[in-house]
């Protein structure tokens, strides 16, 4: 058994990170997602599918063409290789645990 805190986890601007591969080599990778509105990330894509968890909020989750409002206690699945991204579209923080279903996070950005 690996139990790590989430407090110890790498931050970045609005989340902590679990890479997979430095906790035992699991096959996933997790962000927990704590954004003010207007925040989230860019456009992006992975070679593997992710998973969106909104626990508290809203996000507004763009996929390919299409664009959704997920609220608290729904998930949107994004599959492997679509461009997407999210943005806090509610009045208070947005909580979200994205799960990536690979042991790294392998990112290409739009634009790069």
């Amino acid at each position: 058994m690996h139990v790590t805190r989430l407090s110890d986890l790498p931050a970045s601007n609005f989340s902590r990170e679990l890479i997979g591969d430095d906790h035992g080599g699991v096959d996933l990778s997790i962000i927990f997602v704590d954004a003010a509105p207007g925040r989230g990330p860019s456009r992006h894509r992975h070679d593997y599918a992710e998973v969106l968890i909104v626990q508290q909020g809203e996000a507004t989750v763009t996929a390919g063409d299409e664009t959704q409002v997920v609220r608290a206690g729904e998930i949107a699945i994004v599959p492997a290789g679509v461009w997407h991204g999210f943005t806090n579209t509610g009045e208070g923080a947005l909580k979200q645990i994205d799960i990536h279903l690979n042991s790294h996070f392998a990112t290409e950005w739009e634009g790069d």
